[in-house]
């Protein structure tokens, strides 16, 4: 009796052990995610680029001669066993250095590896030709983000961060998944145009990363101090998602890559809307600047607004005065040139430039103080500009 009430104890504990397994897997139930991973997913993730779609062909034709070889390597060892197995009055044969084995087993291999060689080859080659590209981008690998800077082509000088939605990392947080695209949602997606050849620039600020995007065919490390690069070209719009795939630190897995593929209108749209927030957001009054970032953007605004009259040299010409070595410039009270920006001197020929924003006001006055042979040194804030307009 206490023997079956042992054995009962035991199969309803396993029975419970059972339901809580199937209660937890099904407490949060997902869908499949378009240009992420699939519920129970046993193939690669559909291919959106022509390398991509190779890869795939690739990979089963790989696997379909590995199989084969398999099959056909046992099939004989598992025949040969039986077949001539010592019960049956076989007798093992006595023989060496045979000329004819020889050759096939040295020859099948070198051809079933040509056979493999020469497709992986073509691949590999075309998936590293990133020449004639119409966008370039550089990713840096951060602990644990990542940088995206525009560099060439369509949207070039936009630089952002993309990190980890904060809504998916409180879910982590409070233990409560929700959504297809738990963990793969960033607030800053990297955005390009279909139909284009995208060059990817990889690098990293601290440890070793990889950049991996499946549906797009692209997987490059990234690694500090060195250069690396892989491109590719989307035939259809949409979102897909990648991951860091180097293990790179205690939150390796809270560093998802999300690719936004748009159109090439919604494109230059999103550039046009992207540069404005920068201009915008560089152009914050209160943003206090480094005398030397701040001389850098007042150079452009001066090659724009100034030299046609002063000259690049700041020598001036005929009525227009210099500005190398001007006293106004050189005097120490910064709001003195401050006022004749905005203002204006002379019965207008030396126009007023309030259509000027505080920070490229502040830029070119810092820039004049610190070139040619005015080595001041003072710095105006486009704060300091700000309060002289009221």
């Amino acid at each position: 009796m206490k023997s079956i009430s042992n054995k009962l104890a035991l199969l309803l504990c396993r029975a419970g052990i059972w339901t809580g397994a199937w209660v937890a897997s099904t407490a949060y139930a997902v869908n499949d995610l378009p240009g992420g991973p699939a519920v129970n997913q046993m193939n690669l993730h559909p291919a959106v680029t022509k390398i991509a779609e190779e890869q795939h062909w690739l990979h089963w034709m790989m696997m379909i001669i590995c199989t084969v070889i398999f099959v056909a390597v046992f099939a004989v060892m598992f025949y040969s066993i039986w077949k001539h197995r010592k019960s049956a009055g076989h007798k093992a044969a006595n023989f060496h250095e045979s000329v004819t084995v020889e050759i096939l087993w040295t020859a099948a291999p070198f051809l079933i590896v040509i056979l493999m060689c020469l497709p992986a080859t073509k691949v590999l080659v075309a998936s590293k030709d990133t020449t004639n590209a119409d966008l370039t981008v550089k990713v840096t690998g951060y602990q644990w983000k990542w940088g995206y800077d525009y560099i060439k082509g369509e949207g070039e000088g936009l630089a952002y961060i993309s990190t980890l939605d904060s809504s998916q990392r409180a879910m982590s947080n409070a233990g409560k998944p929700e959504g297809d695209d738990y963990l793969l949602r960033v607030d800053n997606p990297l955005v390009v145009p279909v139909g284009k050849k995208v060059r990817v620039i990889t690098t990293a600020n601290d440890v070793i990363h990889a950049f991996s995007v499946n549906s797009l065919g692209i997987k490059q490390d990234a690694i500090p101090g060195f250069v690396r690069d892989t491109w590719f070209r989307a035939e259809k719009v949409g979102t897909y998602y990648g991951q860091c795939q180097e293990l790179c630190g205690k939150e390796h897995a809270y560093m998802p890559i999300q690719v936004k593929v748009v159109s090439v209108e919604d494109y230059s749209s999103w550039v046009d809307g992207e540069k404005k927030k920068q201009a915008a957001k560089a152009d914050d009054p209160a943003k206090v600047w480094a005398v030397d970032d701040l001389a850098k953007r007042g150079e452009k605004v001066y090659a724009a607004n100034c030299a046609a009259c002063h000259q690049a040299s700041g020598k001036g010409a005929g009525a227009i005065k210099a500005l190398d070595g001007s006293a106004l410039v050189l005097d120490a009270d910064k709001l003195k040139q401050v006022a004749v920006l905005l203002n204006g001197q002379n019965n207008g020929a030396m126009p007023a430039w309030k259509q000027l924003s505080d920070t490229e006001i502040a830029a070119v006055i810092t820039f004049t103080k610190n070139n040619w042979s005015n080595k001041t040194g003072q710095l105006v804030q486009p704060a300091e500009v700000l309060a002289a307009r009221k």
